[in-house]
């Protein structure tokens, strides 16, 4: 599945690094995941659950809360309250650069995340939790005896997963400042609550309190003999299997892109949608053929297809070839292969010597013809000839009426 490294400005003003992970065709809906507290988008469980989605069809943004993994900004200046304004920020670039964050996913500390800021994004369909916790206030209980310290003098170092963070007064504070509970009562969106039996991180029970806190619909799954950070693949496959099926319920599916009729297709009716992953991405439908243009990365797009210059490009090679190929079988001349290369350019007008305009800039394909066989000097001069015969490179050289209008074919 394609993966795209992103990024955008977080609540703090810091650059936040994320990843897009997309299916090869059109997403059907677009989703955010929120990782645990000091994971990041990169752990064992945001990278399974996200692939597993993007096959099942959904554009998944996975991402880095301010100073954890590719972030920018220190975590020592972060709170809970930041985490949940990152991941409104989050939510405002995929609508504006993609979709609409139709489902919001959080593990651990991100499912309390999702919880609090769902309200908040109107276009959220659907919320679902991970082994996340009934109240954020319960991340103080990975602290020890360092959260005596942090109270006493104002901020600590703490080992957390073999790795060192400052934290601070502040962060305690706004933890324990937090209406939950009120939250999940006023979510009003599908719930869905996925939470390992023997979860020895967070237990199981905080599963209980959400489920029984929120009202319906509300769904409860038990991911019997997984871990809290959903190490396996197999068990992190599993719940994102479960996501994909629950969802379908409350997630409306994107329009698919417009398919061309037979009648069409006998009309040579072309049909061109935005594909909704990217910038310019655009999905392509010729009869039962379909296929994807962009534009390059230096210009802004994905580069997830060939441009519509490129598309010029290679009708005229092909029918350049088709062309050349048809005269040659008819004259039973040895012609083993056809390769066309070409090369779309703006050009000065006055330094175009077959050119009628003297002024401006005009477009030139340079096209080379390469001819394979036992060919003669006066077959391969004809043939040549004849690829300036072919319907494409008449079509560009003749005058061509384009009508537009709106509406429909």
């Amino acid at each position: 599945m394609p993966s795209e490294r992103i990024e955008f400005a977080g609540s703090l003003g810091e650059p936040l690094a994320g990843r897009l992970d997309t299916p090869d065709k059109r997403p059907h809906a677009w989703a955010i995941f929120a990782h645990c507290f000091t994971c990041s988008k990169d752990s064992k469980a945001a990278a399974y659950i996200a692939r597993a989605l993007s096959e099942a069809g959904f554009g998944v943004l996975r991402f880095d809360f301010t100073g954890l993994g590719g972030s920018g900004g220190d975590f020592a200046n972060t709170h809970f309250s930041s985490n949940v304004d990152d991941l409104l920020a989050a939510a405002d670039w995929l609508r504006e650069q993609h979709g609409a964050p139709a489902l919001l996913i959080g593990h651990s500390l991100g499912g309390a995340a999702v919880l609090a800021a769902a309200q908040r994004v109107a276009d959220c369909q659907a919320v679902v939790t991970l082994g996340a916790p009934f109240d954020p206030a319960h991340v103080t209980q990975q602290l020890g005896e360092d959260l005596q310290v942090i109270e006493a003098e104002g901020e600590a170092s703490v080992s957390l997963a073999g790795r060192q963070f400052k934290i601070r007064r502040a962060f305690l504070e706004d933890l324990n400042g937090q209406p939950q509970a009120d939250r999940i009562r006023a979510l009003a969106k599908p719930l869905l609550i996925l939470h390992a039996p023997l979860d020895k991180t967070v237990n199981v029970d905080n599963a209980r309190r959400i489920f029984e806190t929120a009202v319906h619909p509300k769904s409860f799954v038990a991911l019997d003999g997984a871990d809290h950070l959903l190490n396996s693949a197999e068990d992190a496959q599993f719940a994102a299997s479960l996501i994909a099926a629950w969802s379908r319920r409350y997630v409306p599916a994107a329009a698919p892109a417009p398919q061309v009729s037979a009648s069409e297709a006998e009309q040579g009716v072309v049909v061109v949608s935005e594909r909704d992953t990217g910038r310019f991405a655009q999905v392509v439908s010729a009869g039962r053929h379909q296929f994807v243009m962009d534009e390059p990365l230096s210009v802004g797009g994905d580069d997830d297809g060939p441009t519509p210059y490129d598309m010029l490009n290679a009708a005229l090679g092909a029918c350049t070839a088709m062309t050349v190929r048809m005269y040659a079988r008819r004259k039973e001349w040895p012609l083993t292969s056809v390769r066309v290369a070409l090369v779309h350019d703006k050009v000065h007008a006055a330094d175009c010597e077959d050119c009628d305009s003297r002024e401006g800039k005009v477009d030139r394909i340079v096209r080379v013809v390469e001819l394979q066989g036992e060919l003669d000097d006066a077959q391969r001069a004809r043939l040549i000839e004849i690829a300036d015969r072919c319907p494409v490179h008449r079509t560009l050289h003749s005058e061509v009426n384009i009508v537009t209008r709106a509406g429909t074919l």
